[in-house]
């Protein structure tokens, strides 16, 4: 469903994301890892040492480590069960964290970031991918056309299951920036201990990366 609603530019957002965090890092945390496709980047086009991936899913969790062994990655990345709002890490365990499409399910999101800026050494960078409603107001209403109808009908063709994510995704993320917009999102971070924060829209603004570094 990513790619679908990303045109299949998730992809690329995930790499780019990955290009953000330093190389040759020796401990590293993926939050809402998923199948573990940013924790098996980090480790190919980084160099990351050692990489966790935290998910609250044990699906999702046992299907990545089926892609780790498959990778010949074991050694390289491991996965725990849990949660993004209270990670089970002392302060400053890992050099870099890396997070995609969480924000929009947490119940407050600037004690989520600061919990993740948390687990961060000082000096360690933090990067985040998340879906965007595009600015310009002609993609705007095409990326509206394309959430409220596409999606559900591609969904429907799959499963009922997947016909209901199609019909979630879109309302989901424009009520999230009606919430939250984006320059209240980056004084969020800054508020959580992360500076030098840039944010990067993708493909018109249908994708965003945000990222920046923690100081003292």
């Amino acid at each position: 469903m990513a790619r679908l609603l990303s045109l299949g530019q998730d992809p690329h957002w995930r790499r780019f994301m990955v290009s953000r965090v330093p190389t040759n890092a020796d401990s590293l945390l993926d939050v809402a890892t998923g199948t573990g496709a940013v924790a098996l980047g980090l480790v190919r086009e980084r160099g990351a040492r050692r990489v966790i991936g935290l998910d609250q899913s044990t699906q999702m969790l046992r299907r990545g480590a089926e892609r780790v062994r498959d990778a010949g990655l074991t050694g390289k990345v491991a996965f725990v069960l849990g949660s993004a709002e209270r990670l089970p890490f002392p302060d400053g365990s890992f050099d870099a964290l890396t997070f995609t499409y969480l924000l929009r399910y947490v119940d407050d999101v600037p004690s989520t970031l600061r919990e993740l800026a948390r687990v961060v050494r000082l000096g360690g960078a933090m990067a985040n991918l998340e879906f965007h409603v595009p600015p310009n107001p002609a993609w705007g209403a095409a990326w509206w056309c394309y959430t409220r109808l596409v999606l559900p009908a591609a969904g429907r063709l799959s499963s009922r299951a997947w016909a209901d994510t199609g019909r979630f995704l879109g309302p989901s993320i424009s009520g999230f920036y009606r919430r939250h917009p984006l320059d209240e999102q980056l004084g969020m971070w800054r508020a959580a201990g992360i500076q030098d924060v840039r944010a990067r829209p993708m493909s018109l603004g249908g994708g965003v990366l945000i990222w920046g570094t923690k100081h003292g």
